[in-house]
């Protein structure tokens, strides 16, 4: 089984944080319904809508008296902005001298080598300006997707660039404050996928055609000329068609449900309301005396983290669990113990550099440096920040070439298998298990009940050193006894209510009955081998339990896996047309063979208009809903592929059928 850590994936690449725009409540929060309640409406964007998007300091191709200004938000190693920058190639042929183009960058946290290629692309303006950052931007999307250091390195090259400098600044991270300015720039637009077009301000998502550019630009072109005939000067119309441009998305009138009189205003979005503290489970989870923490030893609340110096969601965990030792100051302990995932190259590298800090004193300074510099790691990297922290290079150099620290890794790993923390990140509150980066609202309402389960225990008195185990051994007492061998417990709810607020759209793709009692909602990847051996068990299922039981399919694609996103848009095109299921077939039955030509040769096995449908497939509007699934899982748990939940109660792993048979029949049971 597969795991990946919340929100792989972004973004995916969005940044998942931000990908929930699909659908919004009143408030401006993204808005979820319970399983079998009906949804709202989906917002729309409004087509006309101008974003205020500055070309400020950015790259800029084209006369700067251009009538029209695209900037296009984009990541290099995207196989869509590819497709796009080869559009952008045919606008401005199509359009010479009237057009200018500017890059914003945003390299999506799934794509290893989109950042170290934008680090390489702005080092390439710092040494020779626009000129050479488009030179080497048109070499990095003609080698795409051979993007490594290698292949960067020698398109600079190419260029009579410095080609050590543009190593540093890979290695070192130079530019990566501009770089990040851009992303939080365009994500707070509406734009967290890539590419997206900004024509003039108007927004163009995916990697149109360019007829899809022409139409746009035509019309801003006619305004344009009227400004100029006002007498605004041709270099001040991209200015003045912006000037009073949104500054976050806009949706059409009546795609977005009014507010009721309890609703907050969308002016002024109210905090949501305290959530409830997910249902316990309590492990075991010992501690060695020299394990990094941060913290007073007598803390009353002990959080111990299993996490990954690669996992995206490891970093997302990181401020706050900051803001939890601020809010609660002296009463939480925060312990590290190492879970470097397979699929994650420079996990594994990285958290043998901590060891080899942490015998020198300073693994939370590298531990800090890490999590800064995340999309950067490799060796050249550990040992500049040995140097900066001021360790003995000699020593640090020797424990990591002898991988000092592989031992205690291996054990914290092991660890991690025997109490349930088969993804990252995962945390014990004085034994008590939360998974995910989960916000603080939600680790508040679990942070609250331990301390006062803590001062019960205390009873007024002053925590000890030894605290930590008086506390979980509390918390163990409250365990349920286990069951016999083999037998699955689902968690104890009141009927029809779902675990975590787990929810279904009404266009969900879905197999079975659509009024069954249970309900199995599946988050699954076309490219991961142990989604295709649940897919006969889920099957089986179907067949035992016949009406009483329906599937739905949530989209979760790892980022670990290059073809599961556009197999996943495949089968968005497909649900279009009413196939969705058809394709889902076609896709796990050529699993190793995910690819372009497999799409369009499904598409016309199964009946599909395949001009309509290779469009759709290629237009990334199913992104969002894709990202919105994925946003979802990272919110309740299902960090690993497959993950199930049956009626709420969740079931990780390609499980035999009397597991998954053991819920249902439980569940059955409570109708």
């Amino acid at each position: 089984m597969k795991h990946v850590s919340w929100v792989v994936a972004l973004v995916i690449g969005f940044a998942i944080g931000f990908v929930g725009r699909g659908s919004w409540d009143a408030g401006g929060r993204p808005s979820r319904a319970p399983v079998g309640a009906p949804t709202r409406a989906r917002p729309v964007e409004d087509p006309k809508a101008v974003y205020r998007v500055p070309a400020d300091d950015s790259p800029v191709r084209g006369p700067a008296d251009a009538l029209v200004t695209i900037v296009e938000s984009s990541d290099f190693q995207c196989p869509y902005c590819k497709r796009g920058a080869a559009t952008m190639k045919q606008v401005e042929e199509a359009y010479r001298g009237k057009v200018r183009f500017v890059f914003k960058h945003n390299p999506l946290s799934f794509h290893p080598q989109a950042m170290p290629a934008a680090l390489a692309a702005e080092e390439a303006r710092a040494q020779g300006g626009d000129e050479k950052f488009w030179a080497l931007h048109d070499k990095l999307f003609d080698s795409a997707p051979a993007l490594d250091q290698a292949a960067i390195e020698k398109a600079a090259g190419e260029l009579g660039l410095d080609v050590a400098k543009v190593r540093e600044a890979m290695q070192a991270g130079t530019h990566r404050a501009r770089i990040e300015r851009d992303q939080k720039l365009v994500v707070g637009l509406g734009a967290p996928a890539t590419p997206t077009f900004f024509v003039n301000g108007r927004k163009i998502a995916g990697a149109q055609p360019i007829e899809a550019f022409r139409a746009v630009i035509d019309e801003e072109l006619a305004r344009a000329e009227q400004l100029v005939r006002s007498g605004t000067p041709a270099s001040q119309v991209y200015a003045k068609a912006i000037e009073r441009g949104a500054t976050a998305p806009v949706f059409l009138p009546g795609t977005v449900p009014p507010p009721t009189a309890a609703a907050p205003s969308p002016a002024a979005p109210a905090p949501a309301a305290p959530a409830a503290p997910p249902p316990a489970t309590y492990a075991k989870v010992p501690l060695r005396a020299d394990d990094p923490a941060r913290g007073p030893a007598d803390a009353k609340l002990t959080v111990v983290l299993f996490s990954d110096f690669q996992c995206p969601f490891c970093s997302r965990v990181e401020p706050t669990l900051k803001q939890l030792e601020q809010a609660y100051p002296g009463q939480v302990r925060i312990v590290w113990k190492h879970q470097p995932l397979s699929f994650h190259p420079n996990a594994m590298p990285a958290a043998i550099a901590a060891e080899a800090a942490r015998e020198q004193g300073k693994f939370w300074p590298m531990h800090e440096k890490l999590f800064s510099n995340q999309q950067a790691l490799s060796p050249a990297t550990y040992e500049q920040y040995a140097k900066e922290l001021g360790l003995d290079l000699r020593k640090f150099q020797a424990a990591v070439a002898a991988r000092k620290g592989a031992d205690r890794i291996a054990a914290d790993q092991q660890l991690a298998g025997s109490v349930g923390a088969n993804g990252t990140p995962t945390m014990f509150f004085n034994c008590r298990q939360v998974v995910g980066a989960l916000p603080l609202e939600r680790m508040r309402p679990v942070v609250e009940e331990e301390l006062k389960k803590a001062d019960a225990l205390l009873k007024g008195g002053k925590a000890g050193a030894g605290f930590y185990e008086q506390a979980c051994q509390a918390n163990l007492a409250l365990k349920p006894a286990a069951p016999q061998q083999g037998a699955v417990v689902p968690a104890a709810l009141p009927a029809g209510q779902p675990v975590q607020g787990l929810a279904v759209r009404a266009d969900d793709p879905i197999r079975g009955n659509p009024k069954a009692p249970v309900t199995i909602v599946l988050f699954s990847d076309f490219q991961c081998p142990f989604c295709a051996r649940v897919e006969p068990t889920l099957a089986q299922v179907q067949k035992t339990y016949g009406d009483k039981v329906r599937v739905v399919w949530k989209h979760q694609p790892l980022g670990m896996h290059p073809n599961a996103l556009p197999a996943a848009e495949a089968a968005e095109a497909a649900r279009e047309q009413g196939k969705f299921w058809q394709m889902h077939e076609k896709l796990f039955a050529s699993q190793r063979e995910l690819s372009d030509a497999l799409y369009e040769r499904a598409a016309r096995e199964i009946g599909l208009d395949v001009a309509r449908f290779d469009a759709a497939r290629r237009s990334g509007r199913a992104r969002t809903r894709i990202a919105e699934d994925q946003a979802l899982a990272a919110r309740i748990g299902a960090q690993a592929t497959p993950t199930m939940f049956v009626n709420g109660v969740k079931v990780e792993g390609a499980v035999p059928f009397e597991q998954i048979r053991a819920v249902v029949d439980a569940e059955l049971a409570r109708r």
